[in-house]
């Protein structure tokens, strides 16, 4: 994957075959399929392209179909389903060797005043006194730091806690985690560039909330994980790379399937995105 934020932007540098046709390169990766939050980025580039700059994108919401190639790159076509004066829909369906392997429905809006309330944000410790995911890795495995330097060094991560470990046990909600996230360099001003790369990290750590309650680690041999859809709703202007509060929740597990949910907070308290995610969380020794 992206192992600096110079990797990252140019993964989001996608190369036009035609008019609302892309092609996205692949990361030099050791994974043996492509990291959905990848796809999801990539997609939400092709999506912006094809808008003008008056309209910003509001909200995504995409499936993953298959597992896709690391090995070939990906085309993404755009299909303009609507163009309304406040709002445009663009539909985009990634390929590989012929079939779809992700589709993603986006929805643009003019910027314009409106009423306005928020959540508040939860007092967290601050990303400095919050623990690198690179050190949590290291109580993984012995190669689990190597690893992680390889393929996720474009983003800086903070654990400030969990269920059980920082947050206090709530039967009410049983599954919390939270994190500081932000990309580990400079992006510049574009604001594309931005939420394909706030996407692109979104997708790392949502669906080990849903594992919280059951001791079990998002890379468990035991465990076969997978994203199933992606949801993002962007509510304000941010910065992927300045700090960004992940307050993430599952509230609920079962049928192999686990449901995540997050409220994504600027530092300064602002709530800027919520993000949502179903993915697969089916425990190998009980697959039939």
């Amino acid at each position: 994957m992206a192992g600096s934020a110079a990797e990252l932007t140019a993964l989001l540098d996608l190369e036009q075959l035609e008019v609302d046709l892309y092609r996205g390169a692949q990361a030099d990766t050791e994974r043996q399929r492509v990291f959905g939050g990848q796809v999801a980025a990539q997609a939400v580039v092709a999506a912006t392209r094809s808008v003008e700059s008056t309209f910003v994108m509001h909200s995504m919401h995409s499936y993953f179909l298959r597992p896709g190639d690391t090995t070939v790159p990906i085309v993404y076509d755009v299909e303009r389903i609507r163009d309304g004066r406040s709002f445009v829909t663009r539909r985009v369906s990634a390929r590989q060797h012929g079939r779809a392997i992700y589709y993603m429905t986006a929805d643009f809006q003019v910027v314009e005043p409106g009423l306005e309330h928020q959540d508040r944000m939860p007092e967290v410790p601050t990303p400095e006194q919050g623990m690198p995911l690179s050190e949590l890795a290291r109580g993984l495995s012995p190669g689990a730091v190597g690893q992680w330097e390889r393929e996720w060094a474009a983003l800086d991560i903070r654990h400030v806690g969990m269920t059980g470990m920082g947050i206090p046990e709530d039967p009410d909600q049983p599954a919390r985690a939270r994190l500081w996230i932000k990309v580990d360099g400079d992006l510049g001003d574009d604001v594309t560039t931005q939420q394909a790369a706030f996407t692109y990290a979104s997708d790392l750590t949502l669906l080990g909330a849903t594992l919280v309650p059951h001791g079990i680690h998002i890379g468990s041999p035991r465990l076969q994980p997978a994203s199933l859809d992606h949801t993002i709703w962007f509510h304000r202007p941010f910065r992927a790379d300045d700090w960004w509060l992940y307050d993430q929740f599952a509230p609920f597990a079962g049928g192999a399937r686990g449901l995540a949910l997050a409220r994504v907070f600027s530092r300064t308290g602002e709530l800027v995105a919520t993000v949502a995610q179903e993915g697969l969380i089916r425990l190998r020794d009980d697959r039939a």
